[in-house]
């Protein structure tokens, strides 16, 4: 097997698979509400909601860069303050989130293991890492989750 497949497959498993760490993205959000999504337990914590749009927007950043674009990260990282609260808005984060896993899906398709070696040009770190990094990110997010689903 690829290291390519090896890598889409944790990526695949940790957002709705079978992974070593027992929970995924898509289990842990399951049955989760608007109103817990966007419950704030701690004002100095984010909420289920922020971190889940959070991750969208990184997912994002991270797969146009190893597409080959030169992007900015803002200021704020991405933690922006959930301004609709309703159900429908939340189901539209979540929907936004399962569409994230197809287009990476979608682009370890095509995607070559000689171009796990490429330089992303902004930060020198390679291709390689920074899909690992995307993984390691979702993964700490996730544990983040599910400490605050625990809390609701």
């Amino acid at each position: 097997m690829s290291e390519n497949k090896r890598i889409s497959n944790l990526y695949q498993s940790i957002y709705n698979g079978n992974p070593w760490l027992e929970v995924t993205l898509a289990h842990t959000l399951e049955n989760i509400t608007a109103e817990q999504a966007y419950r704030k337990v701690n004002p100095n914590l984010n909420t289920i909601w922020e971190i889940v749009n959070h991750l969208i927007q990184w997912r994002r950043n991270i797969l146009r860069r190893v597409q080959g674009e030169t992007v900015l990260t803002p200021d704020h990282n991405y933690f922006v303050p959930v301004l609709d609260s309703s159900e429908a808005a939340w189901e539209q984060s979540l929907q936004s989130l399962a569409k994230s896993q197809e287009l990476w899906n979608a682009f370890f398709e095509d995607f070559n293991d000689s171009d796990l070696e490429k330089i992303y040009i902004n930060n020198n770190h390679t291709y390689y890492e920074h899909i690992h990094g995307i993984i390691q990110h979702d993964v700490y997010h996730l544990g983040q989750i599910v400490i605050l689903k625990k809390l609701l």
